[in-house]
């Protein structure tokens, strides 16, 4: 072999190196993330995470729940009602159909959480039905309008209470989800409207990481 061939093979074996080092580092999810890419997809991450407060809810089985609990996955936390006419049905379509087109590895590391904004309406067997209309799967989280407004407020998503004594009364409230990593902090937002397939193409480098 002349010099020249072994310097183009010390080559090619560096660069199938350097290849597989980032291939391994993007499918363990070591490798940094496009924030270009992220923004893209509404995917804003925060510069610090934030504590989330440790309220004491119940979810559709009539189950005790304290925020605590949700650790070990990431969380997309939605602040809706299930009889709001429009944002609520509309996103909810959207996460069970970002769901069904993510790979198995990051379903199994994501949950979809609705908290309710409307207590008082929203029973436990409320929220199970109407989630059951999108994805079995989907959380249904109700509590006191008190402990639903710090937590909202905590994660920058606030609402505004309605006045529950008028007849078909309608939360105000925002589209935006907030982002909570596998140890219980806030790690940004998703902006809404979504987009789908951007979605879909950007939450399983988001999940990998812990």
């Amino acid at each position: 072999m002349t010099r020249t061939q072994k310097t183009a093979a010390v080559l090619v074996a560096l660069v199938a190196l350097i290849v597989g080092l980032t291939a391994h580092e993007v499918l363990d999810g070591k490798a940094e993330l496009n924030p270009a890419e992220l923004i893209d997809a509404g995917i804003i991450l925060l510069p610090q995470s934030r504590t989330v407060p440790a309220v004491s809810m119940t979810n559709q089985d009539g189950e005790p729940v304290v925020l605590d609990q949700l650790k070990g996955k990431w969380s997309l936390l939605f602040f809706g009602y299930t009889y709001c006419p429009d944002i609520c049905p509309t996103t909810l379509a959207q996460l069970r159909q970002v769901k069904r087109e993510l790979p198995k590895e990051a379903l199994e590391r994501l949950q979809v959480v609705l908290v309710s904004v409307d207590p008082d309406r929203d029973t436990a067997n409320q929220l199970k039905q109407y989630l059951g209309y999108f994805d079995k799967n989907f959380v249904g989280l109700r509590g006191s309008i008190a402990d639903t407004q710090t937590l909202a407020n905590a994660l920058s998503i606030p609402f505004i209470p309605a006045d529950t004594s008028k007849p078909g009364y309608t939360v105000d409230h925002s589209g935006n989800l907030a982002v909570v990593g596998p140890d219980g902090r806030q790690r940004g937002f998703i902006r809404a409207p979504f987009n789908s397939q951007k979605l879909v193409a950007r939450l399983p480098a988001l999940v990998r990481r812990d």
